[in-house]
């Protein structure tokens, strides 16, 4: 016979407490500083340990399309994060989250109109998941594109917003230069790809940090982690980089100036990368519109 016992008790469920308006708005109010605090000291460990910077830098090229305050974020909650969603995401996707998983918090940004009528950005808290933390086993798993050395290049290159010539020799043994009167770029012939990949990436970022016109400590610094970030992103080799001078070129830093920096890495690789997959994409449509001839 079946045990029916658990019908016998007809008390209702306890009901959670309804809070009102002004109790909502202070605990979100809360849930939004404890986040925000977070993402300030993230930001002050990771750029004075140089244990913390690199892999913040990868956690950044394989969620290149959130912000630095949000990879500063899902970097302290989950360091090894490579795709996050929403429940709802992750449902659309078949999938469902494994027992005893965390949410990761983030902040996700609305507009809304200040009491001057001026547009203001506010920020929520969000809750994300990351695909370790799910039951993939109903997801549709389609493998990333494969890139030549040749395509990867190629899109580093075109479209971009400066003229770049190849040369035989530079001063110094410097894989890539620009002009500073004409902006032009000049890469030295003959090096492997990853290191002609890496020195025109730095360049380009470079230019991409001034024409942004926002300040940086050292714009240099700046270019080297933003080739960096898109080295990893593209499976560059990278062996020879080195970030034992991050913490001192951090040194002395507030929270928010450490964020202003990593954001301004996060933005120049972002915009070359951005271009890149375009042109990627493009060559794509035509190898496939060539094959159904």
């Amino acid at each position: 016979m079946n045990n029916l016992d658990d019908l016998l008790n007809n008390a209702p469920a306890e009901e959670q407490p309804q809070l009102s308006k002004e109790e909502y708005a202070a605990k979100k109010k809360a849930e939004r500083e404890e986040v925000f605090a977070l993402s300030d000291q993230t930001a002050l460990e990771v750029s004075a340990d140089e244990g913390k910077f690199q892999p913040f830098l990868d956690l950044q090229a394989r969620l290149d399309r959130y912000s630095a305050v949000n990879s500063l974020l899902v970097f302290a909650q989950n360091p090894e994060a490579s795709r996050l969603g929403s429940f709802d995401y992750w449902k659309r996707q078949n999938c469902s989250v494994r027992s005893g998983q965390t949410a990761i918090a983030i902040l996700e940004p609305h507009e809304y109109t200040k009491d001057d009528n001026t547009p203001g950005t506010g920020y929520n808290v969000k809750k994300v998941f990351d695909i370790s933390q799910m039951d993939t086993r109903k997801l549709r798993v389609t493998p990333p594109p494969r890139y030549t050395e040749r395509q990867l290049l190629g899109a580093l290159i075109s479209k971009a917003p400066v003229k770049i010539s190849g040369v035989d020799e530079l001063s110094g043994d410097l894989g890539a230069y620009t002009d500073p009167e004409t902006g032009s770029i000049y890469v030295r012939k003959g090096m492997e790809f990853s290191d002609t990949f890496r020195s025109v990436a730095q360049e380009l970022a470079c230019t991409e940090v001034k024409r942004d016109g926002k300040n940086t400590a050292d714009p240099q610094f700046t270019a080297y982690c933003a080739s960096y970030v898109l080295c990893k992103k593209y499976g560059v080799n990278t062996k020879s980089f080195n970030f034992k001078s991050a913490p001192a070129m951090f040194r002395g830093f507030e929270a928010q100036d450490v964020k202003g920096e990593l954001s301004q890495i996060r933005d120049a690789a972002e915009n070359i990368s951005g271009r890149m997959a375009r042109q990627l994409e493009t060559q794509n449509r035509a190898a496939k519109n060539n094959e159904t001839r």
